[in-house]
């Protein structure tokens, strides 16, 4: 780029604020020049730095808390991440701004990582802003475009799992096979748009609900629905706690739960690991429990005049009370 066009740059910042002490850098200029401006820039002597890309690795100023990234939609995620994180190293506040013409229609990729980037804030992102990176642009042959097939729709943890699986098939090793717990409950539990309205950000928390494995995932992705959408929504409240329910379910072997007129049912595995003192104490813990003694015991209850949220309350109680912990 020419020199002029960083002037104008410069004197676009000059119009923003007058009274800033402005500095330029770029690739054009001698390696001695560059530094000895980087470094009048970390002694305090500039008050804003106009630049191009060359700052996104290696610089590490601890009093700089702002970043103004024009036109980041030409810029690629992992471009985004890097420039981000020249901000935001010390215990001070930070703030980055990523800014595209107001006019100008953004292509699907560049939405994606602009979605991206914004998404991902936590300390240690790094790993999944890469994983996000590699779904949207592919990874060149091997996974690419000529043979990613569904990688795209089904998501690329997802799709290592089913290649792991489909190695170990083949070296004739044993998988792991993931116990399923079957929810057939009559509960109002979904994501209502007056608390997400944009479809694709619907899907996508119904994909990480869906995902969660453990109390971790759980209670960090609660956190995040609270932060990005607000307060939760009763309906999703309840659906994140099937998510718990299907967690603990896993831990003890339970395999279905249904609902049947006016009686809940939980039935467990022939394999499942529960203690038996518990078992026979359960029906003195809870009213109007009864547990069924078979190769795969059940426990039944009655449901009457019971809300949505009093029934999986009392389903996280009950896996609670046999819980080995």
């Amino acid at each position: 780029m020419s020199w002029n066009f960083y002037r104008k740059r410069c004197s676009g910042t000059y119009h923003l604020v007058p009274d800033a002490r402005v500095a330029i850098a770029h690739g054009q200029m001698s390696e001695l020049k560059l530094e000895e401006l980087m470094l009048d820039f970390l002694e305090g002597n500039f008050d804003v730095l106009v630049c191009t890309t060359i700052i996104e690795t290696g610089m590490d100023i601890s009093n700089v808390n702002t970043i103004i990234i024009n036109e980041a939609d030409k810029l690629g995620l992992s471009q985004l991440y890097q420039l981000r994180g020249r901000v935001g190293r010390t215990n001070r506040i930070a703030y980055a701004y990523l800014l595209y013409k107001p006019e100008k229609i953004l292509s699907e990729i560049a939405e994606k990582r602009l979605k991206a980037i914004k998404e991902f804030t936590n300390l240690g992102s790094g790993f999944k802003i890469a994983m996000r990176d590699l779904e949207i642009r592919g990874a060149g042959n091997i996974l690419g475009p000529e043979q990613h097939g569904h990688i795209e729709a089904i998501g690329f943890s997802l799709y290592c799992k089913l290649l792991e699986e489909a190695v170990n098939n083949l070296k004739n090793e044993g998988i792991e096979e993931d116990v399923e717990v079957s929810l057939e409950l009559k509960v109002d539990a979904y994501i209502p748009d007056e608390y997400i309205s944009d479809s694709r950000q619907k899907i996508e928390v119904y994909k990480k609900i869906d995902a969660i494995s453990d109390m971790e995932e759980y209670s960090r992705l609660k956190k995040e629905l609270q932060d990005r959408f607000g307060d939760l929504k009763k309906e999703v409240i309840i659906l994140l706690e099937l998510a718990k329910i299907k967690i603990k379910g896993r831990e003890m072997s339970l395999v279905q739960i249904k609902e049947k007129g006016q009686a809940l049912e939980l039935q467990f595995s022939k394999n499942h690991s529960l203690s038996g003192e518990k078992l026979v104490a359960i029906s003195q813990e809870f009213d109007g429990l009864k547990f069924v003694a078979s190769n795969e015991p059940k426990i039944k209850m009655s449901n009457s005049n019971l809300s949505d949220q009093d029934k999986v309350n009392l389903i996280i109680d009950i896996l609670n009370f046999l819980s080995p912990q």
